[in-house]
Formats: structure tokens, sequence, C-alpha cells
């Protein structure tokens, strides 16, 4: 889930970073008070979920409390990429003497965080990353074990800074990474990262997500800030096809049919949780196949729960057939998957052997499951057929052809 910049500046204040004097409004009058406890020139900026705030009108400078109400209004109201704006941060018109860059993403590779620093900051990471490789500091470490000082010195002293400068950034560099791991965070950055005049460091700008299954145990973090049970946090909002993929999740509480992701494809995907559903999704496309959809299924869920996926899946527009497929599984039975696809099938009036392009679930009770396809002529497949040839032969089925 990501959090609102207003939101993500409150975590990073708590975290013990400098950040500027600012407040959170949502209506004109709420902006005036705000500017005038600052007291000074403000920046008004919209709160949404997604970035172009710049471009589309929604950042806005004032000078007075006065104009600060009168610039917050058509913010207010300001539409970016198709969302609605919570309210606007009315924060510190601070003035820089340099932007720097920090963050820390987690790196799915070699299953640590990474905490990146710039010397270049209020530009994307990435566009420095390749254009200035050289401006790039990164040090990976542990999520167990605190960042140490001297971890936190490489990673800025990559791109020179050093003497006082270095010293003052050190702490802000380790409380961010204590930040990220504290709080479950999948990304974390602050950019920029503004070095005043009078040479202290103070962060200008927020932005971090929360890995979504972590929620539980930051519900007195996620209270405070007033983050909703019903919000989903995401870039975009949900689409209807994947609200009815949570609401077949919540249906039972057996097994997982979750991550419910909607795509423009025509093949429908009911896949194995975990770093297989993510093989076989990828696998897929690389034989130029077209996923209509991603989704995760596993922890032995009941015939009800695979039968309601398969029946959501199966009725997409645009979907000719179902691929279904899983790495060995030990606590889910094959014969229960294999159950639910072809009940959804029968209670859509479908042929399963046309719906379904291929089934490969190897593991528990698979020769029931076996038993129960080959009667109903769908084509199955045991643990001696891959999974990238399960999914070459499921892109077959319906004309595709490998890239």
């Amino acid at each position: 889930m990501r959090f609102f910049e207003y939101e993500a500046r409150e975590i990073v204040k708590r975290a013990g970073i400098p950040v500027t004097t600012f407040g959170f409004a949502t209506t004109p009058e709420e902006a005036r008070r705000a500017a005038e406890e600052i007291g000074g020139p403000v920046v008004i900026k919209s709160q949404v979920l997604t970035g172009g705030r710049m471009k589309a009108g929604g950042v806005q400078f004032a000078d007075t409390p006065e104009e600060a109400a009168e610039k917050a209004g058509p913010v207010l109201e300001l539409v970016i990429n198709g969302q609605e704006p919570r309210g606007v941060l009315v924060d510190t018109k601070a003035e820089v003497e340099q932007e720097y860059y920090a963050g820390v993403v987690w790196d799915g590779i070699r299953k640590q965080p990474v905490i990146l620093f710039s010397d270049m900051g209020g530009i994307d990471i990435e566009e420095v990353a390749e254009q200035h490789p050289d401006h790039v500091g990164r040090q990976h470490f542990s999520n167990i074990l605190p960042l140490s000082e001297f971890q936190a010195k490489q990673v800025v002293a990559a791109v020179g800074v050093t003497g006082p400068a270095l010293n003052k950034l050190v702490p802000i560099i380790k409380r961010l990474a204590q930040m990220f791991v504290d709080n479950d965070l999948t990304l974390c950055e602050i950019n920029p990262l503004g070095r005043m005049a009078d040479g202290s460091f103070v962060a200008l700008d927020a932005h971090m997500d929360m890995e979504n299954e972590a929620r539980a145990r930051h519900k007195a973090l996620l209270e405070e800030l007033g983050v909703g049970d019903d919000e989903t946090r995401e870039a975009r909002e949900p689409t209807a096809f994947e609200l009815a993929g949570e609401a077949v999740d919540n249906a039972s509480h057996r097994g997982v049919a979750g991550n419910v992701t909607e795509f423009d494809g025509n093949i429908g995907l009911v896949i194995g949780a975990g770093g297989g559903s993510l093989t076989l999704f990828d696998a897929v496309r690389k034989y130029g196949g077209k996923p209509a959809n991603y989704c995760e299924i596993g922890g032995n869920p009941s015939v009800e729960k695979a039968c309601g996926l398969a029946k959501l899946v199966l009725q997409k527009p645009g979907v000719e057939k179902i691929a279904v497929m899983m790495s060995i599984v030990s606590n889910t039975r094959v014969d229960i998957v294999a159950r639910g696809v072809i009940k959804a099938c029968l209670e859509l009036d479908m042929d399963p052997a046309e719906k379904i392009a291929i089934f490969r679930i190897p593991g528990a009770w698979e020769d029931e499951g076996f038993k129960i396809l080959k009667k109903y002529g769908v084509e199955y497949a045991d643990r001696s057929v891959s999974m990238h040839e399960a999914a070459e032969r499921a892109v077959e089925k319906i004309g595709g052809r490998a890239a």
C-alpha cells in the first residue's frame, strides 16, 4: 500500500529525521490556518497517489496565508491522472543550497534492502542512475541487523560527500534504513533531501510503500494516520474484476486466491502462489501469450474457492481459454483444484476440454486429480513437464507462438 506524502512525512518525522514544518488541509480555510502556523512563504501540494503533480498544476506557491487559501481552492478540485486529491500538503518553502536523494528499496534478487544515495536530488533516481551512475551510491544491508555507521558512511562518501556534511548525513541514512525495516516497507525515499544555508539537512518530500501483508502488524500506526481498513492504497483504483477476485478470496477462510490483477489479454491464468506464479506468468509472455490476468492460488483452497476464481477468469471479456498451472505442491490437493476448475466450466455451460488449455499441477493427490481431468478430456501434465513447457503448450492452444 502507498502512503500519501503528508503521511509519509509524518512517518519520517517520527523516525527522527528533520522535516520542514507542514500541515494537511482539506479546505482553503484549513490551508490558510496551516500557512499562518508556518509563518512564511509556503508550497501547496496536491495529495494524490500518482506522479505528475507539478505538470498538472497540483503544486502552487504562496507568500501569505490569504494567497495560500486562494491557491489551495483550485488544487483541491484538480483531478490528476484520474485521481481526486485527498487534500493538500501546506509546506514551508525552504531555501535550499543543494538537493540530495536518499532512499531504500527491497532488492528481490539479493533478498535484502538496498540503500541508495545521490548528490543529484530533485529528479528521478532512475534517470540519475542511467545518465550519471557515478553520482549514485549503493549499499545492501541486513534486515535483521541495523545499518552500521560504516555502511552509512560508505554509501554517502561514494558520491564524494566529505567533512561535516558526511557526518550530518550518516545519522539520517541510518534512521531511514531502520524506518524501512521497522515499518515493513518495500520503498521509502526522501527526494529531495535539502542542505540548508546553515549546513543542516531537511527532508523536503517523502514517498513510501508498505507491504500489504504487514498492515495488521502496523494497525496502530495506520489508525493514527487515518488510513481506513477498506483503503487499497494502490497506485490506481482496483478494477471491478480485481474487486471480484478479492471477494472470491474473502468468501472462504480456506486457502488463498489472491493478488488478482487484470490485464488485457486472451489467456486466463489460475496459477500457483509465490515464485511459481511469477515464473508461469513470465513464461506465458515469453512464448508469445497475452495473459488476461495474474493471480495466486494455493494453501489448499476449497473446491468453492478454486471454482470461484476459475469462473471469474473464464467470464472475463476476451478470455479464450484458461491455463491452470503450479509448481509441485504439497499443501494443496491437486484433485480439489481439478474439481473446482471443472465445476466452474460446467456451471458456465462450457466444455472443460475446450476451455482449459492445460492443467499442470503435480503433487498431493495428483492421481485422483488426473483421473477427474481425464474423465472430462482435459489435457494435463505431470512433473515430467516443466512449467515453461506447460506455458508454451497453453499459448499454442490459443494460436500463439514462441517469441
